[in-house]
């Protein structure tokens, strides 16, 4: 068997791991990268391998740097099976769709001021019709379910506890006569985190294959999280301004929205508009409501009370028309905005944050880990000098981070996993992690004893 680590490999983007087993190939994950623009149209669009000598996938959860690309396997030769929980499957098929309208948008944009200028037109890197190719080649999967994507490797997926339907996927592999077990944790979540299960530990394996995003430190308590995410919103309300949050549409949004309906309720903060600008967010929470199945104990509380309090308020607005996105820029009032996507490189959190971004009285709310290279991470680095659509923008709003909302594990949980899988035989390899996460994650497990942990690099091949 053979491991090639083509995506999030010493960094947190584009997952995606082949498996070559039995004279089979095995995908986990198709996900997008995210970077400098140009890069990041070449590394999706050109993939390592032939797509269409790949026989299976399985996506641990639908996040677009997990998921992304899948339209692009299936347009240039894919053709077999893609393997995920039913949760994952529908919110997979909304967010690919919507993935699709956004590189179409952002093409027609650029291409506008392309054709001012007299430049080369841009392709998007694929469509709506691209993205709705993907869904026929789904294969729903029920957790602690056996299945066999290619002969010779049985599956099974696992409660992970990051976003609705996420998994860890489970493999045993009999290949010449000899068994191997293999563990991919997906993203791992946190525990007592709102609406979902916790995620689940792995058993004993030969060999762990584990995200390790925040492998330099715990989390603060997610109450510290809300008071710091309060503290924001009150301050900068107060000044008149509006606060501006880049956020992914499905997991975090919901959090968000969550956290900030006990606020009001309470008064903790003003009560002002909150606007949820992405209709992938409006889709997304409907997804929640048919699967209830994902649910944590004090989910099905809420339910069981009659109302989900995470979906609706007093205040609360989906915007689902871009017209209506665009009136919001018309507006001098104190409001919340929630919109996509969540590092701040495409869709309609860029116009929000081109009309507000050199305004004094506003604040960049930056709640989740943000890519290199990306416009997210250059707002959470706070520079001045800010490139929106070609455009340079001085940076006069206030930009406040806030960590404490990831549904990421921290370095705690994440030690606590590594152990739980013994793999002492083949060893525990580090993905999804920038250096400043896996290497002292590493070093933590060295000084418990593991030796054989290795942080491979991009492109990467491992015989086992």
């Amino acid at each position: 068997m053979k491991i090639h680590f083509h995506g999030a490999a010493q960094t947190v983007t584009g997952s995606m791991y082949l498996l070559e087993v039995n004279d089979s190939k095995l995908l986990l994950e198709c996900g997008l990268f995210q970077g400098p623009r140009r890069e990041t149209y070449k590394r999706n669009q050109n993939f390592p391998f032939d797509p269409a000598s790949v026989d299976a996938v399985i996506l641990s959860h639908a996040h677009i740097d997990h998921s992304g690309n899948l339209p692009n396997l299936v347009k240039q030769g894919f053709s077999g099976s893609i393997f995920a929980t039913p949760a994952s499957i529908d919110l997979a098929e909304i967010m690919l769709r919507d993935s699709g309208h956004i590189q179409e948008s952002d093409a027609a944009y650029l291409n506008y001021r392309q054709e001012r200028r007299g430049a080369d037109l841009i392709e998007p890197l694929y469509t709506q019709e691209d993205a709705e190719a993907v869904r026929p080649l789904m294969r729903a999967m029920n957790l602690g379910i056996d299945f066999e994507p290619v002969p010779g490797v049985t599956a099974r997926l696992v409660e992970a506890g990051h976003i609705l339907g996420s998994a860890s996927v489970s493999l045993e592999v009999e290949e010449k006569g000899r068994k191997t077990r293999l563990w991919f944790s997906g993203d791992i979540g946190r525990r007592r985190l709102p609406l979902l299960r916790d995620p689940v530990l792995p058993g004993p394996v030969d060999l762990l294959i584990t995200e390790s995003t925040y492998g330099d430190k715990p989390h603060r308590d997610p109450e510290e999280a809300y008071i710091e995410l309060r503290d924001v919103i009150s301050k900068t309300v107060n000044r008149g301004g509006k606060v501006v949050i880049p956020s992914f549409a499905v997991g975090r949004t919901q959090e968000i929205v969550y956290n900030l309906h006990q606020m009001i309720d309470v008064g903790d903060v003003p009560r002002v508009p909150v606007f949820v600008d992405s209709p992938l967010a409006v889709n997304a929470s409907d997804i929640f409501k048919r699967h209830r199945e994902c649910f944590d104990d004090e989910t099905w509380d809420f339910m069981r009370g009659g109302k989900h309090p995470a979906l609706d308020f007093n205040g609360l607005s989906y915007v689902r028309s871009l017209e209506e996105s665009k009136q919001l820029n018309t507006r001098k009032d104190p409001m919340i905005i929630i919109s996509a996507s969540g590092m701040a490189e495409t869709g309609r959190i860029l116009h929000h944050l081109k009309n507000n971004i050199e305004d004094s009285r506003s604040t960049i709310l930056i709640v989740s880990w943000q890519a290199p290279h990306t416009l997210g991470r250059r707002l959470a680095d706070r520079e001045e000098r800010i490139k929106i659509f070609g455009e340079v923008f001085y940076r006069q709003a206030e930009v406040a981070t806030i960590g404490g909302l990831s549904a990421h594990a921290g370095q705690d949980l994440l030690v606590e996993y590594a152990e739980a899988a013994q793999a002492h035989k083949r060893g525990i390899f580090l993905v999804h992690g920038e250096e400043r996460g896996a290497i002292p994650f590493k070093n933590k497990l060295n000084e418990r004893g593991h030796h054989n942990v290795f942080y491979p690099e991009l492109h990467q091949s491992v015989e086992i």
